[in-house]
């Protein structure tokens, strides 16, 4: 009898505990909502500041083992130039939070884990979101459980919904079904993980000759894996790959890719940032026509984080306030000017550290052969105590080290790859092949005649190197003014005489009465 009196002591005492603590973990939650929404607020305003969104929290409800809050993701701007959210509407993530140390929702998944919380998050039906609610016939497309622990590190899992919508009006259709993301994070949003799948994306429109165009993709992956340097930039390994992406035009096949594939990967060292890009194509097709495959190979290097760090923050802050004047969507001239200036204002940020890029390579692939063109650029810091430039020739070599480009075409790949779109053009293969061989040939002659290109070993060879304000084109050496005369301001092109102008005709002159002598 006492071991049961025991046994139920420890039972109510525990009970009381997970009480107590459930109690006090959705009071401190409440306590910060504040803060968690501000925080919100200047991530969104950091990565999007032309998307105008603000975040807000309403209806908190705390109860003794859960909470609900509504979380409102509004427009700030008063006027219908945003084109995410417009004004007077809301998108509304309806929240019920279980308290910890033992949600019930995780231990419902046998997580026995401690934890402050754990969140469900689901779409209210808002006229915003309203044509997601259609699609999913009634039910939230977006459905998340987070767990937050007692450190502020968070785990999210996220699964998107199958949906299937037809207008038989307008003959629209998207249908897709479903995916899942999940998403980990540390309490202070330093280091963040993804990773995520959607196996299939279908959507039907029409063109603007009335045919529908029906595209598909399948196979959608994402995974990354970052983290803030100490400079606040965001570095780490990211991946993304599509295994195929048609298109069709009245249901005649437009064109396939398959085998879509980017990387990067970026770190950090004594403050300067260095990294790589790289994207593959296994095949393309075109109305059924192998067009071959593709590659592109970036790799960065000396980038100054701290600089980059301040060229993001201003150019940020810059499109913010450009956003802001009022009737600038309006006019999409004045728009580009002023974004183009925003740019090259902030460019020497991005120039400090005498930063390297490489294009090693840009290749295309088919079988007949392979094409490419590679690149090194070495920049120069614009503020190591330059002169102020005179010329265009000055310019370049306050910002430019050096430069290394060379462009090779295999005859023969170009020749298949214009075989192939003369072929999509209604060509028989025949003909095609003909017209092709013409159009190389008189692309290599044009070249050498031109001084542009060389021909070695059946390809088209075309090298440039820049240093020093001297230029060498295929071997030919001159100044870089001289150079930039004879290729870029129409030196070897015969100079456009103006039309010439009829003669000037007499004016009439008044009518005076002639005097007698």
């Amino acid at each position: 009898m006492k071991k049961t009196k025991i046994a139920v002591g420890v039972v109510v005492a525990l009970g009381v505990i997970w009480t107590g603590a459930a109690w006090f973990t959705g009071k401190q939650l409440e306590k910060n909502m504040g803060e968690l929404v501000q925080n919100a607020n200047a991530q969104l305003n950091t990565m999007a500041p032309e998307s105008r969104l603000r975040l807000s929290y309403q209806d908190f409800n705390r109860g003794v083992f859960s909470s609900t809050a509504r979380f409102v993701l509004q427009s700030s701007s008063q006027t219908e130039d945003n084109s995410i959210i417009k004004p007077g509407q809301s998108v509304v993530f309806n929240e019920k939070i279980d308290h910890g140390p033992f949600p019930l929702a995780q231990l419902k998944k046998f997580n026995l884990i401690p934890s402050m919380a754990s969140v469900h998050t689901q779409l209210e039906n808002t006229d915003a979101v309203k044509k997601l609610f259609e699609m999913t016939k009634g039910e939230s497309i977006v459905k998340a459980e987070t767990r937050i622990g007692y450190g502020g590190a968070t785990a999210s899992d996220i699964h998107l919904l199958p949906v299937d919508y037809n207008n038989a009006q307008t003959g629209e259709r998207f249908a897709s079904n479903g995916g899942t993301f999940k998403v980990d994070a540390d309490d202070k949003g330093d280091k963040v993980s993804l990773n995520g799948e959607l196996e299939s994306v279908l959507l039907t429109a029409k063109n603007q000759y009335d045919m529908p165009v029906l595209f598909t993709a399948n196979g959608l992956s994402l995974d990354a894996n970052t983290h803030l340097s100490a400079e606040g930039m965001r570095i780490g390994d990211q991946h993304i790959s599509l295994k195929k992406l048609t298109a069709a035009v009245n249901g005649e096949e437009a064109f396939t890719a398959e085998g879509l594939n980017g990387k990067s990967s970026f770190d950090s060292d004594k403050s300067l940032i260095s990294g790589s890009i790289d994207y593959t194509l296994d095949a393309l097709k075109v109305q059924k026509q192998n067009f071959g495959q593709a590659k592109l190979g970036i790799k960065l290097s000396q980038f100054d984080a701290k600089a980059m760090k301040a060229f993001s923050e201003n150019y940020n802050q810059q499109v913010q306030a450009l956003m802001n004047e009022p009737g600038i969507s309006d006019n999409p001239e004045r728009y580009q000017q002023r974004m183009s200036e925003i740019f090259s204002t902030n460019l020497p940020l991005l120039l400090k550290g005498d930063p390297v890029v490489n294009i090693a390579p840009l290749s295309w692939k088919n079988d007949k052969g392979e094409s490419s063109f590679n690149l090194a650029l070495h920049f120069k810091d614009p503020s190591g105590g330059n002169a102020q430039p005179q010329d265009i020739g000055q310019a370049v070599d306050n910002v430019l080290k050096t430069l290394d480009g060379k462009l090779t075409i295999s005859m023969d790949m170009a020749t298949e790859l214009m075989t192939r779109v003369a072929m999509t053009e209604g060509y028989k293969e025949d003909d095609a092949k003909k017209l092709a061989e013409q159009q190389v040939k008189g692309l290599a002659a044009m070249g050498q005649m031109f001084k542009l290109t060389t021909q070695q070993d059946n390809n088209i060879v075309t090298r440039l190197q820049y240093a020093s304000g001297q230029v060498t084109m295929n071997g030919d050496k001159l100044p870089l003014d001289q150079f930039l005369a004879r290729y870029m301001l129409g030196g070897m092109m015969p100079q456009v005489q103006p039309a010439p102008q009829a003669p000037a005709q007499p004016q009439a002159q008044p009518n005076v009465p002639l005097q007698q002598p």
